[in-house]
């Protein structure tokens, strides 16, 4: 089997090296891919969101499964476009289609799929420039901190959290009338502030049966301390320890069960991952926000901590035989922390050298902004490598990635030296 990937970062890199574990699969081709992809698979210089470039990539390397990475290609229906073509449609593509993407595509659709199927969300409303004096009024009946969420798409970047009320009436106008977010913010969702731990866990659907992966906790601020701004993620461990057993029954049976039957009773057919933000409020859980895909850097902790083959789970998704697949994880803790580039998440420069990979033994460097020039490696995005690591406890893991750091060097290379702070006592 042939199977391409979606994508450029360290999710399609832990992607690609699950995948080419599995004696059913042939080759592994990603599109665009990085430096990292490119010594384990095949990659093709295709951008995600071109059907037409990948429809044709399909054709000439004999494309047995597609495996969507990032959530632009899901939004903008790439699922949909090979249904709706007679020599892609019977090609598998794992991610949902383009209804069930409006998931993470849309806050105020997710919002209402949630309050519909009783799952336990913040208190909500949706506003747009027609009723931008209600959203100010609807201000003033919550408790700072107020938090503001773009509608749609925004480069991770749609989500405000403000102290000052005057401040988040301001920002909702310019949100709003001046389009601070573009067209993703043209109607903008005013929530209650949840109070407690956020974690994310994990669920892998054929659209009725599911498997709940393993729960990961990221870091999304620059600063230690979780200070400073956010970024796409800046390590993340697995698994989260007071996720315990009795929450995470909570959560299948309050959340991921109803996710799944709203699905359904929808007319929804949602055939991937769907990723659930948690907040976990004195043992109970509350959802912040869906995504419909894979989370990065998580992925690089969650997916490293399976046994079983994804292959075969994938072949489950697409056939509807989840249920019947096997499914096993690694007990050990996995841990990851991202190495950056200098000035990132705000200007940085790109096409610095980097060294030292060969070097490390402990752990597995999964690329996630880097590409080939001649024969170096060299930085081409804010977040560069995730150093993923595997021990009995959350300190041991952390220890080896850190010494596995000291190997690496890039010049303005940045990390956060606290990762895990708030779980190691």
């Amino acid at each position: 089997m042939n199977i391409l990937i979606l994508g450029s970062g360290g999710r399609e890199h832990a992607f690609t090296h699950q995948l080419i574990q599995s004696k059913k699969v042939t080759k592994v081709f990603v599109a665009p891919g990085n430096a990292g992809t490119d010594k384990i698979a095949t990659n093709l210089d295709v951008n995600p969101t071109d059907f037409n470039a990948i429809k044709e990539v399909v054709i000439i390397h004999d494309i047995n499964m597609v495996v969507v990475g990032p959530e632009a290609p899901l939004v903008n229906g790439v699922h949909d476009f090979f249904l709706a073509d007679e020599k892609l449609k019977t090609i598998p593509v794992i991610g949902p289609k383009k209804d069930g993407a409006l998931l993470e595509g849309s806050k105020d659709f997710s919002k209402e799929f949630m309050i519909k199927h009783g799952i336990p969300t913040a208190r909500y409303q949706s506003f747009t420039q027609e009723n931008l004096s209600k959203g100010k009024d609807f201000l003033e009946t919550l408790d700072p901190p107020y938090v503001l969420k773009a509608d749609g798409l925004a480069a991770g970047k749609g989500v405000l959290i403000l102290d000052s009320l005057e401040e988040a009436k301001a920002e909702l106008e310019e949100m709003v009338s001046n389009q601070k977010f573009g067209e993703a913010s043209s109607t903008v969702v005013i929530e209650e502030f949840l109070k407690g731990i956020e974690l994310s866990v994990f669920v892998l659907t054929d659209g009725k049966n599911y498997k709940i992966l393993p729960s990961a906790k990221d870091y999304k601020r620059i600063g230690e301390g979780d200070k400073g701004l956010n970024t796409g993620g800046m390590g993340a461990i697995s698994p989260v320890p007071f996720a315990d057993e009795s929450f995470l029954s909570k959560v299948e049976e309050q959340v991921v069960k109803p996710t799944v039957e709203g699905l359904q009773k929808d007319g929804i057919d949602y055939r991937g991952f769907i990723f659930i933000g948690l907040m976990n409020d004195n043992g109970n859980p509350s959802v912040v926000e869906y995504n419909v895909r894979m989370g990065d850097p998580e992925t690089e902790v969650v997916l490293s901590r399976l046994a079983s083959d994804l292959f075969e789970l994938f072949e489950g998704v697409a056939n509807q035989t989840l249920d019947q697949k096997e499914f096993s994880v690694i007990p050990q803790t996995a841990t990851t922390v991202m190495l950056v580039s200098g000035g990132y998440p705000e200007a940085y420069e790109k096409g610095k050298t980097i060294t030292g990979l060969e070097n490390v033994t402990e752990s597995i460097v999964f690329h996630a902004g880097t590409t080939t020039n001649n024969s170096d490696v060299v930085t081409s995005g804010g977040r560069v490598l995730a150093v993923t690591s595997f021990a009995d406890t959350i300190q041991e893991a952390l220890d080896k990635s850190y010494r596995s750091i000291d190997e690496i060097h890039f010049e303005k290379m940045n990390y956060r030296k606290d990762i895990g702070f708030d779980l190691v006592s």
